[in-house]
């Protein structure tokens, strides 16, 4: 479904991703866990088309993503949850929902998908007519989640989706990725919460200053003495 050949980004003179290739099969929960400044968000945001690579193809079911421009990939079906949540702040909670389809012109298809985030989301709905700006941290992430399954997305990137949150909220997020996935979207996690994100992950990836230097299944990398000494304090 999604395949990243040699890629490479540079941010001035400085190479933040060094050649890197991976693969994300469809209907995989697939998961690159890494330190901070290892390249995890930047290798995101190439992806999504927000970041020009120098060099490389991201290839999304056969298609170079790399000569389309970012909002026409979100209309090819994906669709990314920034790290941050990035929520728009003076807008209801509705509001930034219908703006998560503003690639879509099927209003019933539109109205549908709301009351299934609202499904998923009980909390939302509860909220449907507060400001963004106005939820608590783990709202704004169902929020932010919620506004790229309104985009009807075939595979979500999912940019640390776990920052800032409660142990239990961290639970919660982590089960209802497990959902999105289980109801058919593919999912690229990036997450710091390595325990959590490879005990939900098919595969993984270890990215390290802009190299991928491990992979495996979830369940490999997270009994590797490598892995546990680096990212599960073990």
């Amino acid at each position: 479904m999604l395949k990243v050949e040699n890629l490479v980004v540079r941010y001035g003179m400085i190479e933040a991703i060094k050649g890197i290739s991976f693969e994300v099969h469809d209907g995989e929960i697939v998961t690159l866990i890494g330190a901070n400044g290892a390249g995890k968000t930047t290798t995101m945001h190439a992806i999504s088309g927000l970041l020009k690579p120098v060099s490389g193809n991201i290839y999304l079911n056969d298609v170079d993503l790399t000569k389309v421009p970012p909002h026409k990939i979100v209309s090819m079906g994906l669709a990314q949850v920034p790290e941050g949540r990035r929520v728009f702040a003076q807008q209801t909670v509705e509001e930034n929902l219908i703006l998560g389809a503003y690639s879509r012109t099927d209003a019933a298809g539109i109205a549908q998908d709301m009351e299934h985030v609202f499904e998923l989301f009980p909390r939302l709905k509860e909220r449907r007519t507060q400001l963004g700006g106005t939820l608590s941290g783990g709202e704004q992430q169902m929020l932010a989640m919620g506004r790229a399954l309104m985009a009807k997305p075939k595979i979500m990137l999912m940019d640390e989706p776990s920052m800032g949150l409660s142990p239990l909220l961290v639970k919660e997020i982590f089960h209802i990725i497990q959902d999105i996935n289980a109801q058919g979207t593919t999912v690229l996690l990036v997450e710091q919460n390595a325990k959590m994100a490879l005990a939900i992950a098919n595969r993984a990836y270890v990215l390290e200053t802009g190299k991928i230097t491990l992979e495996g299944t979830g369940r490999e990398l997270a009994s590797s003495e490598q892995v546990k000494k680096a990212y599960l304090g073990g």
